[in-house]
């Protein structure tokens, strides 16, 4: 019998001695590191310290050199480019800094597509959309085309869009960081109710506040290597 405490130690990423090289350059370095379900983990360091090339590692956009990197179970080492773009689709959601929507469709189909893409039909995957844009609060934005909605409304449907396929770890690069302060107030106060609610989370972040907000874990990388991690106090 599994225990509500079982299921949230489950590991749902774990990276085992990872190196990434492109010719002789070392962007991951012997990296280790565990994400366990409902964790927010924030990745921080300087630019070209490599904490871009461990999220794609995870998402499995990128392969390592060497190591493995597991995610819900699966070794993605082991997987080739159909097996990994169907294991994103149904495990991992993914929000980046300039939201990657589609211009020409609309909020709802936007965030629509992501389970059609999995085989949900249009109908059920349309009902799904209006119910996420709803619980974040767009969802009288639905008609709108990306370029007709404001930062903080183009980076909630991106998450909508994230959260479409009920994603077992929910991946953000610099979620943030095209943002003005208060659309970026907005959406570090949805990844933390998300997180409340059970999302497991993996961040990466220039910005300090979103990191000390949102995870309850911070993860320093310099020169490919994780530096040092520490435990972070709730300050939302």
């Amino acid at each position: 019998m599994t225990t509500d405490h079982d299921t949230a130690r489950q590991v749902v990423v774990r990276l085992d001695d990872v190196h990434k090289e492109y010719g002789d350059a070392k962007a991951l370095d012997g990296v280790c590191l565990e994400i366990h379900a409902g964790d927010a983990v924030a990745v921080m360091g300087p630019s070209g310290c490599g904490k871009s090339t461990l999220l794609n590692m995870v998402a499995g956009l990128d392969r390592p050199t060497s190591g493995t990197v597991e995610v819900q179970g699966h070794d993605l080492g082991e997987l080739n480019e159909t097996g990994l773009a169907l294991f994103r689709r149904r495990h991992v959601g993914m929000v980046f800094q300039f939201f990657n929507l589609i211009d020409d469709l609309p909020a709802l189909d936007n965030v629509a597509l992501a389970a059609q893409l999995t085989g949900t039909p249009a109908r059920q995957a349309r009902r799904r959309a209006l119910e996420l844009l709803d619980e974040l609060g767009v969802a009288d934005r639905r008609n709108n085309y990306p370029a007709t909605l404001s930062g903080g409304e183009r980076q909630r449907v991106a998450v909508a869009r994230a959260l479409m396929n009920r994603p077992a770890l929910l991946l953000a690069d610099e979620p943030t960081g095209a943002l003005d302060s208060r659309s970026g107030e907005q959406v570090m106060d949805l990844l933390i109710d998300l997180n409340q609610m059970g999302q497991t989370l993996l961040i990466v972040t220039h910005d300090p506040e979103l990191a000390t907000r949102c995870a309850s874990r911070l993860v320093e990388v310099a020169d490919g290597r994780i530096a040092r991690q520490s435990v972070l106090e709730a300050t939302a």
